[in-house]
């Protein structure tokens, strides 16, 4: 039972108690559950009094990012990048603001009623080597997972399943379009993407022949419905299968597919509590399922005579084109002789991935040195010299952390370290409260990448020659999917910014192409220029700039979601002020201490810029505050007033209100 998995189902696009119920039955059987991309309520880590456990065993890591914490990585033991789908694939994906409720606003990051987009591409993945990054980045907050990396079947899908298992994962998931849930648009469901069967004989043969399928697991799902499905995919070369729609079926799913309206009859694919309530699956449904799966497979199995199921993984020597297809009109002429065609060598998973981990300077420099003082919750600070060859610093001290101490992590400052040098890719990669980290140099691509309430701190050497403040200090894509601490870069960082930051201040002294998109929450203060493209998709958050020219700076703006402000509130101001003011203290940077001197003329130059959506839901919060509800009950009713279109009170009228 351990080789079969549920399809990714996020929490957002399917019910908690779905959710949930699926993930119990899997464990109970020792498969797995896959979280999807919506992140996952933490109170699902612990296990329950009669024991039952209800975490995903596969945490998901999207385009999005949504929910993918350090501590969220640590409860996983599989860890899937999500490349794309198989029913909609190369779309990305968009949650409707009427399914954002606070509740999943808190999971994701975000804003309650209010649009989650998620991109195309991985803003952090634009080759293999970019993918064997993200990998390594993976394997490093959790050294105990699998990394799994999710691929569409299509032409070619060999090719870049040999990239993937070059760049050292551990399974590679091929999937077909027949499957995803009524969430993806009809057009793609009907139009896009191709049987799994086609996309995974051509990856296991090419595996074969390149000498690399005995370095990875092979997978496949696409609307496997029976033991029958399970045996024609281990012969096409499959050791572990993925179900969805099935097990969906077996709660109560009825195929209204409607899953994005939020009207699900059934309380599978719905957020709203009135029909949660009609749910009525549960986990002993999906156990007995599975094991009646199981059975079928194993009466296959014995008629075709194996007895395990790696011997019968790639035996496609036993297929037969049937009778029926040599007579059909249409089917009589297809050739189907490479989809079965066999290979000499291994068919199977033999060698572990060698993830290098135990040379990196966390295992070898960073871990002996903390690992006392976190056990025991104190105080210490480290120096060490740092080159661009140490990628991941402190990712495996910060999953220790968060292994320990939950979400919550340590106070503030507790593990200190000082690096000097050049810091390589994903330097301070997941780290959690507690932890600070600051190189006096510069750094790679990937600085703070899913920042998880830590601090990270790069800046220039005291005796350097060059401006700081106009010089790249960081490479690109930094700071992609931060959900929460701070940072503080002195001088400018590369392209795509803070993209999918959900929750943490950052500050910066200008930035290339495509900051902020797709911003979901937090701070980002860039005290200079940005590239072309700023803010698109931004649709939480807020952004303060102070560019050498304003107009200049707007036309660089895509300016579908946002709209531009100055600042006026003197309790935002001075919140403000204080973050710019805590930029100086640990960088020195002369930028912000021009704009701290002439504060009151600097105040005027800073534009501010906040998603117009985001906007409206936050001041409509504050409204209902102001009426006396807690605020818990003020999101939940400013929510229901934006589902159901009933956002009377103006903008304006909201401002006067709220004053």
């Amino acid at each position: 039972m351990k080789r079969f998995k549920t399809g990714a189902m996020s929490f957002g696009s399917i019910s908690e108690e779905a959710h949930e119920a699926l993930a119990i039955a899997m464990n109970r059987l020792g498969g797995k559950s896959n979280s999807g991309e919506g992140g996952e309520n933490p109170k699902r880590y612990t296990v329950d009094e009669n024991g039952d456990l209800r975490s995903s065993a596969i945490k998901q890591m999207a385009s999005g990012r949504f929910g993918a914490k350090s501590h969220y990585l640590v409860n996983a033991k599989e860890l899937q990048i999500k490349m794309a789908q198989g029913a909609k694939p190369g779309e990305g994906g968009q949650l409707p603001a009427k399914k954002v409720y606070p509740w999943v606003a808190d999971v994701r990051g975000s804003t309650p009623g209010v649009d989650l987009i998620s991109p195309p591409p991985h803003h952090d993945i634009y080759s293999i080597e970019d993918l064997a990054q993200l990998i390594h980045d993976l394997k490093n907050a959790n050294r105990d997972a699998r990394v799994t990396v999710k691929l569409v079947a299509k032409s070619g899908v060999g090719t870049i399943a040999a990239g993937v298992a070059k760049g050292n994962a551990d399974v590679i998931s091929v999937v077909g379009y027949d499957g995803g849930t009524g969430a993806s648009p009809k057009t793609s469901i009907k139009h896009a993407g191709l049987p799994w069967e086609l996309g995974l004989s051509e990856a296991h043969q090419t595996l074969m022949m390149n000498g690399l399928r005995d370095r990875v697991i092979l997978e496949t799902d696409g609307k496997l419905m029976t033991g029958k499905d399970v045996v024609m995919a281990a012969l096409l070369g499959a050791e572990e299968y993925g179900f969805a729609t099935a097990p969906l079926v077996v709660i109560g799913c009825v195929m209204m597919r409607v899953c994005h309206m939020d009207t699900c009859p059934v309380g599978v694919a719905t957020q709203n509590p009135e029909l949660r309530k009609k749910f009525t699956g549960d986990p002993d449904h999906v156990v007995n399922y599975m094991k009646f799966i199981a059975e079928e497979v194993r009466e296959i199995m014995a008629e075709l005579g194996f007895r395990t199921m790696d011997e019968m993984v790639g035996r496609t020597d036993v297929l037969q084109v049937s009778d029926r297809a040599h007579s059909h009109w249409k089917a009589k002429h297809l050739d189907v002789s490479t989809l079965l065609y066999q290979p000499e060598g291994t068919r199977i998973h033999r060698v572990e991935q060698d993830h290098q981990l135990d040379r990196s300077l966390d295992m070898k420099q960073i871990l002996p040195k903390v690992e006392h003082a976190i056990k025991h919750g104190e105080q210490i600070e480290a120096s060490f010299a740092i080159k661009n060859t140490d990628r991941v610093t402190g990712t495996i001290v910060g999953s220790e952390i968060s292994k320990l101490y939950g979400e919550k992590g340590l106070p503030e400052d507790t593990v200190k370290l000082n690096f000097t040098g050049s810091a390589g890719q994903s330097f301070g990669a997941f780290i959690p409260s507690g932890m600070t980290m600051k190189v006096t140099g510069d750094a790679n691509d990937y600085v703070g990448k899913g920042l998880s309430g830590g601090k990270l701190i790069v800046r220039a050497p005291k005796e350097t020659t060059i401006d700081p403040g106009n010089n790249v200090i960081a490479g690109n894509v930094s700071f992609y999917g931060a959900s929460s601490g701070e940072a503080y870069i002195h001088g400018y960082a590369g392209e795509r910014f803070a993209v999918r930051n959900s929750g943490a201040n950052i500050v910066v002294e200008g930035v290339g192409d495509h900051g902020c998109e797709y911003m979901t929450g937090g701070r980002v203060v860039i005290l200079g220029n940005v590239g072309k493209n700023f803010a698109a998709g931004m649709s939480g958050g807020i952004a303060y700039v102070k560019p050498d020219d304003i107009e200049t700076f707007k036309k660089r703006c895509n300016t579908e979601l946002i709209q531009f402000e100055n600042i006026t509130d003197q309790e935002e101001i001075e919140e403000l002020k204080q973050i710019i003011a805590n930029h100086y203290y640990y960088t020195n940077s002369e930028k912000a201490a021009l704009t701290l001197q002439n504060w009151n003329d600097e105040i005027e130059r800073i534009v501010k810029v906040i998603p117009t959506d985001y906007k409206r839901m936050v001041e409509q919060i504050k409204y209902y505050e102001n009426q006396g509800l807690s605020t818990d009950d003020a999101r939940y009713e400013a929510f229901m007033a934006k589902k159901e279109d009933k956002m009377t009170v103006t903008t304006d009228q909201q401002e006067t209100l709220i004053k």
